[in-house]
């Protein structure tokens, strides 16, 4: 079930906010520029389907992204616990970082927990299989696929190479939970 915390900066164990109503954690991203949305497939979707599938049960929708936002590329992210590379590429992703481009991602399957850090706030986002969270260029913010990682996703990218991460030095990511937490 997705899943809305917010936090003051400071205080990552008293949410002042805690949601699970789609519609509510797409309102209170929508209002920091956070697209959230949840899309649905049009042909049925199995564990270990090739990416050229995927892309096609969800063409129209990212057409439409492709289309209204100005997305180049996409591509489709699989890991799995038994990944050879997994805590490498979960590390990667743990610290506080900005991207010079928005940060899309659709989960067709999985979960993964996206951290935003914006007006001295902290907003803690648990996508899962249908969410689609898009994160606007220069948002700071951070990733956990979890110790055991299973998910995947879509993800679109203005620049054709694809994800650049210009971290910001911060601590803040390590004050609050992970996904196994």
């Amino acid at each position: 079930m997705s899943r809305l915390r917010i936090f003051a900066e400071g205080h990552p164990n008293e949410p002042s906010l805690e949601t699970s109503e789609h519609a509510r954690i797409s309102e209170e991203l929508g209002k920091v520029g956070v697209r959230f949305e949840r899309w649905e497939a049009t042909a049925d979707i199995q564990p270990g389907a090739a990416s050229e599938d995927v892309i096609a049960a969800y063409r129209r929708d990212i057409d439409r992204l492709m289309q209204s936002e100005g997305y180049q590329a996409v591509d489709v992210i699989s890991l799995t616990p038994d990944h050879p590379e997994k805590l490498q590429l979960r590390q990667k992703f743990l610290n506080e970082h900005t991207h010079s481009e928005d940060e899309v991602r659709f989960f067709v399957a999985g979960r993964g927990l996206f951290t935003l850090h914006i007006d001295e706030k902290v907003f803690e986002v648990l996508c899962v299989q249908g969410d689609l969270i898009g994160v606007p260029d220069g948002t700071p913010h951070w990733f956990d696929m979890s110790e055991q990682p299973h998910f995947v996703a879509i993800r679109l990218f203005t620049n054709k190479d694809g994800w650049v991460a210009n971290f910001t030095g911060s601590d803040i990511a390590l004050q609050f939970p992970r996904l196994d937490a």
